[in-house]
């Protein structure tokens, strides 16, 4: 798989990179005014705190710590490391917190046992942290985004304790990714086919994606570079794994090259995602189908990853107090990354006024 030879080529570079990264301050960037002095009452900051019996990791962004406070649950692997190529401006608005979960990145450690990587903790994990920041800024509520692989996490976690969030955005939802990767695979071998590349043609249909095999190895192996290639994966404009994320986190000045070794060691470990086989075999629009909380989804166009269509069935039939859908024309898999104005102005508009006036036309209620 993709991860394990970039895990590889890592480590096999590990040196020349090292002495290249030196000059890595290793800290994250303070935010300043006009004249280069740091901004009053502004946070940027890398913690640690034991969540779960075991010490996480993340990072906290905000131009002034007295704002809301956003928890940000990723997918596959962290991608804070992208707000450097793709700024989000969340932390205009929020006081940001770029929680590096249970075995991954920051929060990485051999030591942690595969068999404690469950969804049930990594939503108490959620819920444990949740309950950190509330103390910790002295707020009652937080808001609570999940992202691609986070949602399938973070959604449950808002399903079950409804009363610490003020909503639910979903970036990417999962919804039935089985039936997406299901879709994903013809979409690809269609777009391959039309393209006259034979080879991954070839491959794709020697591991086709069925209801009864799920995704076979062979398929994994090819996923995600053939989604990046179409266009149809971390961004529709990020066309190679390697240069658009591999390369991309060894360039983040925020991680010391420990840091980022292990946050290539997690992805290793996780593969397509740590509870790949438990969302490979849920469909959530059964296992969730109310939430007792506002809920946003922010779904790019061209996504199939987490393909956009499953999203929007899910939406369709889930039943919460508030709910807004909102379509991302220029987007795959990260409208926050992609598209950050119009996710800010949903954000000012909607979200932190509990509307859904920008919502799309059909999907409102």
């Amino acid at each position: 798989m993709w991860w394990i030879i970039v895990t590889i080529v890592l480590v096999c570079i590990a040196l020349p990179v090292a002495l290249v990264l030196l000059w890595s301050p290793r800290k994250p960037k303070p935010f300043v005014d006009q004249n280069g002095n740091p901004l009053a009452g502004s946070l940027s900051e890398k913690i640690y705190v034991t969540i779960g019996g075991i010490k996480q990791g993340m990072f906290i962004k905000s131009k002034d710590a007295a704002n809301p406070v956003l928890l940000y649950l990723h997918g596959g692997m962290p991608d804070y490391f992208l707000t450097e190529r793709y700024p989000t401006g969340l932390e205009d608005y929020f006081t940001v917190v770029w929680w590096e979960q249970r075995g991954s990145g920051l929060s990485y450690s051999a030591d942690i046992p595969l068999e404690t990587m469950t969804l049930e903790q990594m939503i108490a994990d959620t819920l444990e942290m949740t309950h950190y920041l509330r103390q910790r800024f002295s707020k009652e509520k937080i808001y609570l985004m999940g992202h691609s692989g986070g949602s399938f996490i973070g959604i449950q976690a808002a399903a079950r304790a409804p009363e610490l969030y003020y909503a639910y955005l979903g970036v990417a939802q999962v919804s039935n990714q089985l039936k997406s990767e299901m879709l994903a695979y013809d979409y690809m071998l269609r777009q391959f086919k039309a393209n006259g590349n034979r080879g991954v043609v070839r491959k794709l249909e020697a591991a086709p994606v069925t209801l009864r095999d799920g995704t076979p190895a062979a398929y994994r192996v090819l996923r995600d570079e053939a989604m990046h290639s179409l266009g149809i994966g971390t961004t529709h404009d990020m066309h190679s794994v390697i240069t658009g994320i591999f390369f991309r986190s060894l360039q983040c000045q925020e991680y010391t090259f420990i840091e980022k070794f292990n946050l290539w060691r997690g992805k290793s470990r996780a593969g397509i995602s740590i509870l790949w086989d438990t969302i490979l075999t849920t469909d959530l629009s059964k296992q969730v189908t109310e939430v007792h909380l506002p809920v946003y989804f922010f779904e790019g166009i061209y996504d199939y990853t987490c393909a956009y269509t499953e999203a929007k069935s899910y939406f369709d039939t889930l039943k919460a107090p508030l709910k807004g859908f909102y379509t991302f024309e220029q987007s795959a898999h990260s409208p926050l990354f992609e598209e950050p104005e119009r996710m800010l102005t949903i954000v000012r508009e909607d979200v932190l006024v509990g509307l859904n006036s920008l919502a799309d036309a059909t999907c409102v209620t």
